[in-house]
């Protein structure tokens, strides 16, 4: 039967539910559909959806999440589509919604994880599953604010993505939602992923610079020359999948922040 939804984009998305024949362009969206139960319907995955990375090894590879293999992507015929639109290119999506049913989240906060989460799993018929998935969640993040009040955590951070030039997470993007999770306030006032350089980092003068491993894989080498700069700065290099994949790695996310946390203490 036909069954309609709406997307994270307020779309509505019409489906033939529940849905056989998936297509998943976005790694932390495709570990979700995984961990929901859904192993025989995905059908196609982005190379950069490497988990679970057994799963990834049997499915057809769609190109990147930028630029997608369009005609392989008609070529699976699938019955749906599960895309991003900060993830995932607008020409794209709108060739792809010519022919096929594409859902697409918009995520900023936990809470609108948790929603795309539970609308998922509405959407692929796996409502109960999400639920639970979200249940951790929930009480894991609680958690974690919790602790971070009572260890009284009160670091102001910058959280870099790329180098040369640097690019920071800025206000407006899930990554400062986590962040703020944590006990940790944003030195970038700026919206989304602005460029920054390592003169006005030292202007905000950040207590915590932490460099993620995705998408610039950030590593012990580039500690030093950050550290010259900002000699009195604590600098961590972190899993970046912790701090912006939004599917159930967030279920993994909240032991991480953890111990994360003891070192900020």
């Amino acid at each position: 039967m036909q069954k309609s939804f709406t997307d994270g984009m307020g779309q509505e998305v019409t489906v033939n539910f529940p849905p056989k024949r998936i297509v998943s362009i976005v790694p932390s969206q495709t570990e979700l559909l995984f961990d929901l139960g859904l192993d025989k319907e995905i059908i196609g995955l982005t190379k950069f959806c490497i988990h679970p990375i057994e799963k990834f090894a049997e499915r057809t590879k769609v190109g990147g999440t930028k630029k997608l293999n369009i005609d392989l992507i008609k070529d699976l015929k699938p019955d749906l589509i599960i895309g991003n639109k900060e993830e995932n290119t607008q020409s794209d999506i709108e060739e792809l919604s010519q022919f096929f049913p594409v859902w697409m989240s918009d995520i900023f906060t936990l809470d609108d994880a948790m929603k795309a989460i539970s609308d998922i799993g509405e959407l692929v018929d796996r409502s109960p599953e999400a639920a639970y998935l979200n249940h951790l969640i929930s009480a894991g993040f609680n958690d974690l604010k919790t602790l971070a009040l009572q260890n009284r955590i009160d670091k102001k951070a910058a959280y870099l993505i790329w180098r040369k030039p640097y690019m920071a997470a800025g206000e407006n993007t899930f990554i400062n939602d986590v962040l703020v999770s944590n006990g940790i306030t944003n030195v970038i006032d700026a919206e989304r992923y602005p460029e920054i350089t390592l003169k006005k980092l030292e202007a905000l003068n950040p207590q915590l610079i932490l460099l993620s491993s995705e998408p610039y894989p950030f590593k012990e080498k580039h500690i030093e020359e950050i550290q010259e700069a900002l000699p009195e700065a604590k600098i961590m290099l972190v899993d970046g999948e912790m701090f912006s994949w939004y599917g159930s790695r967030l279920v993994k996310a909240v032991q991480y922040f953890f111990e994360f946390q003891k070192e900020l203490y």
